[in-house]
């Protein structure tokens, strides 16, 4: 099973849309696929269709050790969620604990044993304990990249805290791109895609993501690219997504 954190402290560069669309993806291609919602905000689980403003799911996984099997729901064939549920921002204020406090979810997917393929989690925007679980719970992270400047300075910020965490632990992570809200007329698109191959080379995905109308407006319908305009550029984009990072496929 991969375990692979989406992770970006920089709101707005795509990362929910790309947990979304990824999971969804991979799920028709066949994989069993769970999907985590890390983020309080809980918008992976709107995107999904889960409105319930009540929902428990990650929470109690990670504030009361309830297993992950306990919480899950199929909500797509071949697609699990577990929602970020009413209470998983109280972990950020929990004062107990220490150090333990970052390896919660590491020891809740230790402990998992349901049936799946990939485990994506869709991390918050944040240098929280909750990011910090995240990058002690798994040993790949996919990065999205937004098509601007703004976006590679948050990556650099970034690529520092996850060097730290490394150098300390011992330990090392995978780390991939995907570059996302790509516009193929301006010129800074080409600009910034040209910098990441020059500083993470065999790293970015070969996909890149296209900027279309469809993807803002899916998850407002609780559905997926495929389900709401499956023929459409941003399914086509995110469908052969899917298949770089089955394949490890990259940008050259």
């Amino acid at each position: 099973m991969r375990i692979i954190a989406v992770m970006n402290q920089k709101g707005g560069v795509g990362k929910t849309t790309t947990t979304l669309n990824l999971a969804h993806a991979l799920a028709l291609r066949g994989e069993r696929v769970v999907a985590l919602d890390l983020d309080p905000q809980g918008h992976l689980g709107v995107s999904f269709g889960v409105t319930d403003r009540a929902v428990r799911g990650l929470d109690r996984v990670i504030l009361e050790q309830v297993p992950i099997e306990a919480m899950w729901r199929p909500v797509r064939e071949n697609l699990h969620l577990v929602p970020a549920g009413v209470k998983l921002g109280e972990l950020e204020h929990i004062a107990q604990g220490g150090a333990k406090r970052g390896w919660l979810l590491k020891r809740a997917l230790d402990a998992f044993h349901g049936e799946a393929d990939y485990l994506l989690i869709d991390c918050p925007p944040s240098s929280g304990l909750l990011s910090m679980n995240a990058l002690l719970a798994t040993r790949e992270l996919l990065i999205p990249v937004s098509a601007d400047y703004l976006a590679l300075q948050g990556l650099s910020r970034l690529f520092g805290i996850v060097r730290h965490i490394e150098k300390v632990l011992k330990i090392d992570h995978g780390k991939l791109l995907a570059l996302t809200r790509f516009d193929e007329g301006r010129r800074l698109g080409w600009d910034v895609r040209k910098t990441l191959l020059g500083y993470f080379p065999g790293q970015v995905l070969a996909t890149v993501v296209r900027e279309s109308e469809e993807l803002a407006i899916s998850p407002g319908f609780g559905k997926s690219v495929f389900e709401y305009q499956g023929e459409s550029r941003g399914a086509e984009d995110y469908r052969t997504l899917a298949e770089d990072l089955a394949l490890g496929r990259a940008l050259k």
